[in-house]
């Protein structure tokens, strides 16, 4: 099988600040960067790394040509993203000295994909693949509903988190990764073995990713509980970790690994990122994540 991610695309604009700017505060950053990101160009880059095969489809802007290089590059399968007239998203984030992150989120060309382009995209499938969304582009209802009509198991992010998401038919999806914050938002519960029971009754056949910070990760999948540890770094930046491991993560899947040995790898290549800058070029190939496993 192969992986289609149907996401963002996002120039990243970073600014390394002593703390975060608080409300009236006029703050001079200590350094300044831009790079690709968005979460969606994130776990594809991170899927095809990972060793997958991967195609991307999306909506880029007039100033996205560099996005789809860094995917080209990458070897991801860019021939089903739209070029638009749309200003390309993109990303203001602050990193402070902790390697602590706060995002501010201009949509942009992403919220121009519309259905006709969704039924091209699954138009132009040879068969069932893998299909990863997040919340970062726009018609995800119809987006989800198309992918479950073409046989193809969803992988969805539910970052970042607002309230459209609370309607959204969950069983559709496969499988849902979410943090302890969107947890509790979709359960009421702040327990993280409760909110998977919550969803696992509501959604029977739904496998829940639920990340957990310092303690790791738990997955709840047919029945069956998962835990993976974090593994212990030191961070300097930790924006792109979720994305990093969404996209390894289904690329284990895509190549049929058991669970833990998906969730352990995932792990790896989480930890790797958050001790480099950036979200996309903090990402690691599949030797660096298997050679670190070997020392772990």
């Amino acid at each position: 099988m192969s992986i289609l991610n149907i996401g963002s695309l996002n120039i990243d604009l970073f600014y390394q600040v002593p703390h975060f700017v608080r409300p009236g505060e006029t703050l001079p950053s200590l350094s300044f960067h831009t790079f690709c990101g968005g979460k969606g160009l994130n776990q594809s880059i991170a899927a095809a790394r990972a060793g997958a095969r991967v195609m991307h489809a999306g909506a880029a802007g007039p100033d996205g040509q560099r996005l789809l290089d860094m995917l080209t590059g990458n070897g991801v399968d860019v021939s089903r993203i739209l070029r638009t007239d749309v200003p390309q998203g993109h990303a203001v984030i602050q990193t402070d000295p902790k390697g602590e992150n706060c995002i501010l989120l201009f949509p942009g060309s992403n919220y121009a994909l519309d259905r006709e382009t969704a039924d091209r995209i699954f138009a132009s499938l040879e068969g069932p693949c893998m299909v990863i969304l997040q919340n970062e582009v726009s018609e995800l209802p119809y987006l989800i509903e198309k992918a479950h009509a073409a046989g193809c198991p969803v992988v969805f992010n539910a970052s970042p988190f607002d309230e459209s998401l609370m309607s959204l038919d969950y069983g559709r999806v496969r499988w849902l990764m979410i943090n302890e914050i969107e947890g509790k938002a979709l359960t009421g519960s702040d327990r993280p073995e409760e909110i998977a029971d919550i969803l696992e009754k509501r959604f029977p056949g739904l496998g829940v990713v639920l990340t957990l910070g310092g303690d790791g990760c738990l997955c709840r999948d047919g029945g069956q509980t998962f835990r993976q540890p974090v593994f212990h770094v030191e961070a300097v930046d930790t924006t792109g970790a979720g994305d990093t491991f969404t996209g390894y993560f289904a690329a284990a899947l895509d190549r049929e690994m058991s669970l833990p040995e998906a969730l352990r790898r995932a792990a790896a290549a989480a930890a790797i990122s958050v001790t480099r800058r950036g979200a996309a070029p903090s990402i690691p190939a599949a030797g660096e994540v298997e050679a670190f496993l070997d020392r772990a």
